[in-house]
């Protein structure tokens, strides 16, 4: 085997203790890196992959956020439009000092490593990629959103519940929900909380795998998401409810 995951691991938990591991906002990140791993593998297992593609899965989790430490501890924000793009500073990372030997000392995987963490988080995969790298860049966005709906139901939104439950939803977020595209945040004026939390339930617009629909479906994420709230307005009632039924047929289609 090519690659020696419990030492990457390792490697990974010693580059965190690097940083402020008791800021709760910054624990949040590794733990969130180490629970892709975990679905990578999954979502590697349920489609087929090689025992060798599985493990090179995990160690893209594992590694995606990996500036995500440093991001924080410098700007005290996760928010790339005020910081840096945790993306591509993540392959700087890597590539500074060759600091990816840490994690895996085959260097025939570099490229796609790579290539995945710099594509993990924009809006679209690049274009001009082989196919392998294609497939590594889909696994790591898949497992990355699917974490990201299980944070929406765990942690985020805490202190915001009262502003969510008497807000309304927007005619122009309702029209890009019902594109069946993912939402670019940036591009949404006065970004509320509501218009947030329809930004995570749009991820399952840009899933790749049958095994992720499989665990969106398994796990009810849009269902929790969508019943934290007691919303206090008919009309936001009623577009949440469109929204649900649209999201759970949705995703029943690609299954």
């Amino acid at each position: 085997m090519k690659i020696d995951m419990e030492k990457a691991k390792e490697q990974f938990v010693k580059y965190t203790e690097n940083y402020e591991l008791e800021n709760p906002n910054i624990k949040r990140k590794q733990q969130h890196s180490l629970r892709v791993m975990q679905i990578c593998k999954e979502i590697a297992k349920g489609e087929g992959f090689s025992k060798e593609e599985v493990e090179l899965a995990k160690l893209i989790g594992l590694l995606h956020d990996i500036a995500r430490f440093k991001q924080y501890t410098e700007y005290q924000t996760y928010k790339d439009s005020q910081s840096f793009d945790h993306g591509d500073m993540g392959v700087e990372i890597l590539e500074d000092n060759n600091n990816i030997r840490n994690f895996i000392q085959d260097k025939e995987y570099d490229d796609i490593i790579k290539k995945a963490i710099k594509n993990h988080n924009k809006y679209e995969i690049e274009e001009g990629l082989n196919n392998i790298e294609e497939k590594f860049c889909k696994i790591i966005r898949d497992a990355d959103k699917l974490d990201i709906f299980y944070e929406a139901i765990e942690m985020f939104w805490n202190d915001e519940k009262e502003e969510i439950e008497n807000s309304e939803i927007s005619t122009n977020i309702q029209q890009q929900f019902y594109k069946k595209r993912t939402i670019n945040r940036y591009e949404i004026k006065n970004e509320d909380s509501i218009k947030k939390m329809i930004v995570i339930i749009a991820f399952i617009f840009d899933i790749n795998y049958k095994t992720s629909f499989q665990k969106i479906q398994k796990e009810k994420y849009i269902d929790k998401i969508i019943d934290r709230f007691d919303f206090k307005k008919e009309n936001t009632k009623e577009v949440i409810e469109e929204i649900r039924k649209f999201a759970n047929e949705y995703v029943l289609e690609k299954l």
